[in-house]
């Protein structure tokens, strides 16, 4: 079973390498930042790709953004989230583009490596772990209607909040404006707006967003 290794930390990086090449896998390759780990997802074929959050250059979410792009390139991938934090907002979203082979473990709450290695295993052949942590975590993030936008439906609401029309959005972030009506309703929809005209729905979601 072959594995890649997203992890910045070089002792951690190099542990886990010895770990799991001596517990009957194959480590492909060990990425320190999201770059190199597009790199080496385009190189290597893996069966579970184990990795970390926070990582250079902003040292917030990185990682978990890294796994969801990968899972996108390649549907199915599945990712065991390996980190001292959890990070709400992708972390929902990894779960929510299908939570077959997917992972998110806690680092100071994995208290014996064959609990580790049965992760990776259970992960890589399609099937989830989760720290209760995570999971108590993520409910309470739930609770609110905003929770249900992915990070680019919230960048596409704060625009809106700031008053620019769908094609100012579309130059801000370097999309289409098509991609960014699409993200328009997604947030109507998630945030449950009734279907009145779209100005009007834009000031309501523009007032969830304040909290208004």
């Amino acid at each position: 079973m072959r594995v890649m290794i997203l992890e910045d930390n070089p002792i951690l990086a190099e542990g886990l390498s010895l770990l799991l090449n001596n517990s009957g896998f194959e480590v492909a390759a060990v990425a320190t930042d999201a770059d190199e780990f597009a790199q080496a997802m385009a190189t290597h074929h893996v069966d579970i790709a184990v990795v970390d959050v926070r990582l250079p250059p902003t040292f917030t979410d990185e990682g978990l953004r890294a796994a969801i792009e990968a899972r996108r390139v390649r549907p199915g991938l599945p990712v065991l989230v390996f980190s001292q934090y959890v990070e709400e907002v992708y972390a929902a979203e990894l779960l929510a583009a299908g939570s077959e082979g997917v992972g998110y473990l806690l680092k100071d709450r994995v208290s014996r490596v064959d609990e580790f290695l049965e992760a990776v295993r259970r992960v890589a052949a399609g099937g989830t772990v989760l720290d209760p942590e995570v999971v108590s975590q993520l409910m309470v993030k739930r609770s609110s209607p905003l929770d249900r936008l992915t990070p680019r439906e919230r960048e596409v609401l704060a625009l809106m909040a700031e008053g620019l029309g769908n094609t100012a959005i579309a130059d801000k972030l370097v999309i289409t404006e098509g991609a960014v009506h699409k993200h328009v309703g997604n947030v109507f929809l998630k945030l449950n707006l009734p279907p009145t005209d779209s100005g009007h729905r834009r000031v309501l979601a523009v007032l969830a967003h304040l909290g208004l």
